[in-house]
Formats: C-alpha cells, sequence, structure tokens
C-alpha cells in the first residue's frame, strides 16, 4: 500500500524528538508551577512590570483560556496569558509570561527574525496544508505517465521548504524571547535567587526544545516524501 511503506522509519528520530521535548515541557511546567516565586508575583504582575520597564505601558494583557495557550499579538498589541499564567504565582507562570513579553520587546524595536516570521505566515499556512498533497498527487501521475506530475511534486517540495525556512526562522526568535525574559527577570528583581533562576531556565529551556523538534519534524517530512518519490522512479 502507498501510505505504508518503509520510509516512515525516517519520521521515527524526530518522532521520539517530539514526544521527548514535549515531555520536558510538561514536566519542566507542571514542577515549576508548584514553586511560588519569592515576591509572590502573578503572571500578569510579572508581565506588566516587564512591559512597563522597556516604555510598552499601552501593550494590554488579557486572559485567555487554557493551559501555555500564551502568545503576544502583534497585530491588536495584546499579551494575552492562559490561566494557569496569569493569575499565578509560580516560578513557570512569571517565566512563561516573561517569555512573552520578549516578542512584544521583539515588536517594539523590529526585530529582524520576527518581522521575517510573521510576514511569512499566511503563505507558511498555505503551503503546510498543500504540501503533502501536492508532493503525493504528483507522484500518483508521474506513475501514470503525466508529465504534469513532476511539476505538481515540485510544487509540494517548495512549500515544504517554506514550512522548513519558517521554522528555522523561529528558532532565533523563540530563543531571543527567553534570553531577553531570563535577563530581565533578574535585572528588574522578578526573580531573586539563583534557585528561581535556574528554575526559569529549565522551564524556558524545555520550551525551546518544541520548536527544534518542529524543524525536524519538517526535515524528516522533506526527506520522506523524496524518498518515497525515488523508490518510485
Amino acid at each position: 500500500m502507498f501510505w505504508y511503506d518503509a520510509t516512515y522509519v525516517i519520521l521515527i528520530p524526530a518522532i521520539i524528538f517530539t514526544f521527548i521535548a514535549q515531555g520536558k515541557v510538561t514536566s519542566n511546567f507542571n514542577r515549576f508551577s508548584k514553586v511560588r516565586n519569592r515576591r509572590g508575583l502573578t503572571g500578569y504582575q510579572a508581565a506588566r512590570m516587564m512591559l512597563d520597564a522597556n516604555g510598552l505601558r499601552d501593550v494590554q494583557i488579557e486572559q485567555v483560556r487554557g493551559s501555555l495557550t500564551d502568545h503576544y499579538d502583534p497585530r491588536s498589541r495584546v499579551l494575552r496569558l492562559s490561566e494557569t499564567v496569569y493569575g499565578v504565582e509560580s516560578v513557570a507562570a512569571i517565566s512563561v509570561a516573561c517569555h512573552e513579553v520578549g516578542h512584544a520587546i521583539q515588536h517594539a524595536q523590529s526585530y529582524g527574525p520576527l518581522k521575517v516570521r510573521n510576514s511569512i505566515v499566511p503563505v507558511v499556512n498555505l503551503a503546510s496544508s498543500l504540501s503533502w498533497p501536492m508532493a503525493i498527487v504528483g507522484i500518483i501521475l508521474l506513475g501514470s505517465g503525466a508529465l504534469i506530475g513532476d511539476t505538481l511534486f515540485n510544487i509540494g517540495v517548495i512549500a515544504m521548504l517554506a514550512v522548513i525556512f519558517f521554522h528555522t526562522v523561529t528558532l532565533p526568535v523563540e530563543y531571543n524571547a527567553s534570553r531577553r525574559a531570563k535577563d530581565q527577570m533578574e535585572e528588574l528583581g522578578i526573580i531573586v535567587d539563583g534557585e528561581e533562576a535556574r528554575g526559569a531556565r529549565k522551564v524556558l529551556s524545555a520550551a525551546a526544545m518544541t520548536y527544534v523538534a518542529a524543524l525536524a519534524t519538517a526535515i524528516a517530512n522533506l526527506l520522506r516524501i523524496l524518498a518515497i518519490r525515488g523508490n518510485r522512479d
């Protein structure tokens, strides 16, 4: 069967890495969600402190449902914090909140990689939905001798490359936001001792791994479709 072939083995390392990364995010967030920060600051208060210290008093903070649904919306200039972060006084909550403030600062300072990532989001959303269908239809048509199959396959590959580029650009955006968060949490006294700093680093480092895993999965998908094409030539 077309869908059950040996090329699935290419995805296994990326899948394992993704499970490990997600497991680290969950375990570290849960662990440090139980550790109250010494100053008793909520995620909201920590985010507000960091925003104000960087002249971003006009950026609003809202609470949204869910856990780890935190994000900064550059279009409306609103920082949205999840229920497990907004009003919570844990080391994990303030770490996540300050990471998202890092994105708000990037936006205010026109940080290059963020501008690139935001500008290609619509294209990448389309590319991610079309990449596999175009590539697979292309392979099927090539098998029947239709020359257009080669064109469709190439379009699918280009779409996958666009997704890989997006994930590649995302890495410096996320790592930079985490670095800003860690530095300013210490400078502003949001965290007050080495133990809290270590906890913040673990939470933020674990989250960064998920973006590396996403890139690895995108690359594995490209290698797999190329292998499928090679097996049918």
